[in-house]
């Protein structure tokens, strides 16, 4: 192999280096924003939340009661939720070349604001929610949901 042919390897193999620089195999998104009392647990660690920290599939993200987390996932969708939430990353698999993938989450309680991305663009039935009373299939860019416990009527 020549001198020429040595740089232009090692070369190529920095570009790809530098491209997924920070990236781990399994990483779904990124923190963006926190305030206040946030955590992810991940395979029974507890781990606090701060920008730029990368989330991965099962991840739950708890916020505290003054609390707030903006997360961007791989496809460009955009979580936000608001105090006192808990949300469960299910599944996210996304193929940045055809756009296609699927994205499922669950809001076991608090609130949550999405503006969709890729993957719900390209196929609407490719992205959901859980709460404990419904599943949201996402067929437009924005929504907001909350799941709290229902207030009962005094007679």
């Amino acid at each position: 192999m020549t001198t020429t042919s040595r740089l232009r390897a090692a070369l190529a193999a920095a570009v790809l280096a530098a491209s997924t620089a920070g990236a781990q195999v399994g990483d779904i998104g990124q923190v963006k924003v926190v305030k206040g009392s946030v955590t992810i647990e991940r395979g029974g660690q507890v781990l606090p939340a701060s920008v730029g920290l990368r989330v991965r599939t099962a991840d739950v993200v708890r916020t505290g009661a003054d609390a707030s987390v903006g997360i961007t996932m791989v496809d460009d969708t955009l979580l936000s939720a608001g105090p006192h939430s808990v949300l469960v990353l299910d599944r996210c698999d996304y193929d940045a070349a055809t756009r296609a993938g699927r994205l499922d989450a669950a809001l076991s309680q608090g609130t949550l604001a999405v503006v969709s991305g890729r993957i719900a663009r390209q196929s609407p039935d490719a992205m959901t929610v859980r709460t404990p009373h419904a599943v949201l299939g996402v067929r437009g860019t924005t929504f907001a949901v909350s799941a709290h416990e229902p207030v009962l009527a005094r007679p």
